[in-house]
């Protein structure tokens, strides 16, 4: 170890369920038309179509349903009145069904619930979209003004419906028509100027293919006037018109949460409903988190005071006080590690490793009392630049630009500069005692931690700096997320921090790590960087869920304390942790994993044993 200091309350008219027994009236089937206002597949090639929207009762049934004794429909008037709850169940479970093309069973749902899927003007106006019967589907739009929450919508649908008619004249070669939507229907409205120049434009097209190309439109048919549709349903309360596949959406959304409340899931999230099942929770288990030790590599014959793996996983790069590097091969199906090259020499011992971005070059850096670094060609293994600015600096840390071109590096003495690959000094800051680095995407700012208690922003290309983190104890070491929004800390007696860079706010304490004035190294992990870990000087590694301060794991084995840990990039189930034992161990999942528990439907586990 190293020490250092959508809305409701709509009319009665535009109530999407009535209760049936307010209304008895049946209207026949023939000509394919179903009484919530959809037609069958098989009678449309759009698959919708409409009644005659005349009626604003309760849906009336197909043959089947209408043959319904008198006695069937006086038991109906028994029955309680359908919450809006329910009601709105019905709706979304007779959508779902329409889309199926199980329209018959959508009519006897909607007959004997007394329930309407949707407002026969939002039917009518469905089947005019669908149908391309543009003058039709603007009339339809007066009918819809009054149910609407904001009647200036009315303008941007009949924006988005003559869009669709300029569209399709032009892929039928209709360019006379086209032109007259655009100066004499779609100018007069006086919305989206910028778009209608850009369809302007559109009329240079040569044939149907180059329009579609430029105007990225699935061109005329079924499938561009259903996204249409989606669009336009956006701007209709969903007591008019439901929003399109919405039991689909609550449901994906429910997969969502349960993942997200999933203390072990660790794997990349799955959007399609086809690939989990709706009738059992999501639970991943704890023997498919890396908990486990997989491997105890004793190469190093001394403290391992760092562990990093590289940026695309393939290498897992170790310094230890033995002054050696020693570079390992991580097996892409076994994912056990292999030792690939040692890289020797440095005197003080190695307390610190900075893989380039392209993982083509490696910076080590020592002790306090190092005055070197040392930036090696991982790939040949040869030694490209040994810099040392001054025997009486103290570099100890290090950061690479984005570029891979540039890096900056400093110490507790004073020392802040930037270095190109020869270990050319480019700039210098003057007095910045610095702790620990690290670069940001931006290529500009270099935020550092100092002996005051805080982390600063410096900008070499204009030369100022500025306050981001302010601690009440020393910060030992930090590293940021990917996206550069959060930080993490290791503080002094304190323990792991993490804060928000952008609105510099200390967003959560974690708790249960020993953290003394050693320097230990956490880090973010597993898929999305929902994971934080940590050595401790209890010789444990911690294991957080970034949102909750209590661990979910302590994992057991070293017999000393651990330095750091380094959670792998690419194989969100691979974990590596540096310790003053004189070892590195490798952590995954469980050794051996039945079936249930592979697929993640047993229950959790909440025992902590390694």
């Amino acid at each position: 170890m190293q020490s250092n200091g959508a809305g409701q309350g709509q009319e009665s008219s535009e109530l999407p369920c009535l209760n049936s027994a307010q209304n008895g009236e049946s209207s026949s089937s023939a000509g394919g038309n179903h009484s919530n206002g959809l037609l069958s597949n098989a009678d449309n090639g759009n698959g919708v179509g409409t009644s005659n929207g005349s009626s604003v009762g309760p849906c009336s049934g197909t043959s089947a349903a209408s043959t319904a004794s008198g006695s069937e429909v006086g038991s109906l008037k028994k029955k309680k009145r359908l919450s809006q709850t329910e009601e709105d169940v019905i709706r979304l479970i007779g959508q779902h069904l329409h889309g199926l093309g199980l329209n018959q069973t959508v009519d006897l749902l909607m007959q004997e619930s007394g329930c309407r899927l949707e407002h026969p003007s939002a039917s009518k106006f469905r089947n005019h979209v669908m149908e391309g019967e543009w003058d039709k589907a603007e009339n339809d739009l007066n009918e819809l003004r009054a149910l609407m929450h904001s009647p200036n919508a009315i303008v941007r649908m009949k924006f988005l419906l003559l869009q669709q008619k300029y569209l399709e004249y032009l892929e039928d070669g209709k360019v006379l028509e086209a032109l007259q939507v655009l100066r004499g229907e779609l100018t007069p409205l006086k919305y989206n100027t910028d778009r209608i120049h850009v369809l302007s434009g559109y009329l240079m097209c040569s044939h149907a293919d180059d329009l579609r190309a430029k105007a990225e439109w699935e061109g005329k048919g079924t499938a561009s006037r259903s996204r249409l549709l989606d669009k336009l349903q956006t701007y209709l309360p969903p007591s008019v018109m439901l929003p399109p596949r919405r039991l689909h959406t609550l449901l994906r959304q429910a997969v969502e949460l349960q993942r997200d409340r999933c203390l072990y899931h660790n794997t990349k999230l799955d959007n399609n409903l086809d690939s989990v099942s709706l009738l059992l929770d999501h639970v991943c288990s704890r023997k498919q988190f890396p908990c486990y030790t997989q491997q105890i590599l004793t190469e190093h014959c001394n403290e391992v005071w760092f562990c990093k793996f590289s940026n695309d996983g393939t290498k897992l790069a170790t310094g230890s006080k033995d002054t050696t590097v020693i570079i390992w091969q991580v097996d892409p199906e076994s994912h056990q590690l292999k030792l690939l090259r040692t890289l020797e020499g440095h005197a003080y011992g190695v307390s610190y490793l900075a893989w380039s971005p392209d993982d083509t070059y490696l910076i080590a850096c020592g002790p306090d009392d190092c005055s070197e670094l040392w930036l090696w060609n991982v790939q040949t293994g040869e030694l490209r630049t040994k810099m040392s600015q001054s025997h009486e600096d103290s570099l100890t840390s290090v950061a690479w630009n984005p570029d891979g071109k540039r890096f900056v590096t400093g110490g507790q003495r004073g020392q802040f500069y930037q270095c190109d690959l020869d270990g050319n000094l480019l700039d210098s800051w003057e007095g910045v005692r610095v702790q620990c680095l690290w670069c940001l995407s931006d290529g500009k700012t270099v935020l550092a931690s100092d002996t005051h208690q805080r982390i600063r922003g410096y900008n070499f290309e204009d030369l100022t700096d500025r306050n981001i983190v302010q601690e009440d104890h020393p910060i030992m070491s930090f590293t940021v997320s990917k996206n550069g929004r959060l930080a993490l800390l290791n503080v002094a007696t304190q323990g792991v921090h993490l804060w928000d860079l952008q609105d510099r706010v200390l967003v959560r304490k974690y708790q249960g790590v020993t953290q003394g004035f050693y320097t230990i190294h956490s880090c973010f992990g597993g898929n999305n960087e929902d994971f934080i870990a940590s050595g401790s000087e209890d010789h444990k590694v911690y294991i957080w869920h970034r949102r909750g301060e209590l661990p979910i794991a302590e994992l057991t084995g070293h017999t000393r304390t651990v330095n750091c840990v380094s959670w792998n990039p690419a194989i969100p189930g691979l974990m590596a942790s540096a310790s003053d034992d004189g070892t590195v161990r490798i952590w995954g999942p469980a050794p051996f994993l039945d079936s249930q528990e592979a697929d993640g439907l047993n229950e959790n586990s909440s025992n902590m044993d390694s």
